[in-house]
């Protein structure tokens, strides 16, 4: 069977099209046609349909029957219990490391990047975000279960659109920083109740900022975009 490689073309859009939304460039609720969209990135339609139904199958877009394409709105819902899925599984995952007779490689690694002084800590919010999320991928991955791995991978990938917007403020960057060493000491130590009440208790704080966060992103975004066209 032969097997297609991905169109180089379409992967660039992809990547645009995703950073747009992520970056709120395309808000939840916009609509556009392909038209315009291959106007805009300055490419044919075909690479661009590629990137548009690969994000429709993600959950970031919407098409519909000559109506063209829609950004879909954030579902604070689902979010909510997208987090609380996460809460589930990294508890799970904890429970099984603080019984590991020996410390995975995972968490060795994960002790470098959070056991630092202050001086030597990253700062720049996408960066954080970035080490933020392979902390928690990599702490589940740990624990040694392949389907837990994988669906934490899924669900990881779904809140990334809102995720990296907790590290906006420096307080939130060492908050994470504080209460991520505190969790892989908690591990050492085998403190499994301990260090799943720090996990919870890090998780459900990350969500509220996040929503809190996300509202007051999209009204600023929504009312920049309005000033813009009037401009025009």
């Amino acid at each position: 069977m032969t097997v297609t490689a991905a169109n180089p073309l379409a992967e660039q859009v992809y990547a645009r099209l995703k950073d747009d939304i992520f970056n709120f460039r395309l808000l939840p609720g916009d609509n556009f046609t392909e038209t315009e969209m291959a106007q805009n990135y300055g490419v044919s339609r075909t690479p661009l349909r590629d990137a548009l139904f690969r994000m429709q199958r993600e959950g970031y877009l919407e098409v519909g029957f000559r109506r063209g394409w829609k950004v879909r709105p954030i579902d604070f819902d689902r979010l909510d219990n997208l987090y609380d899925l996460r809460i589930v599984l990294e508890m799970a995952a904890l429970e099984r490391l603080c019984q590991q007779a020996d410390p995975a490689p995972e968490l060795q690694a994960l002790n470098a990047v959070w056991l630092l002084p202050e001086a030597q800590r990253e700062s720049e919010a996408v960066r954080v975000a970035a080490l933020d999320e392979q902390f928690h991928t990599n702490l589940v991955a740990a624990a040694g279960n392949e389907e837990m791995t994988r669906i934490h991978t899924e669900v990881t990938e779904k809140i990334r659109i809102v995720r990296r917007l907790d590290f906006l403020k420096k307080n939130r960057v060492d908050a994470t920083y504080e209460e991520h060493g505190k969790i892989l000491q908690l591990i050492a130590k085998r403190k499994t109740t301990e260090a799943q009440i720090l996990l919870r208790a890090h998780i459900t704080q990350s969500k509220l900022e996040v929503r809190k966060i996300t509202i007051w992103m999209l009204a600023e975004a929504r009312q920049e975009q309005l000033q813009t066209s009037k401009k025009i």
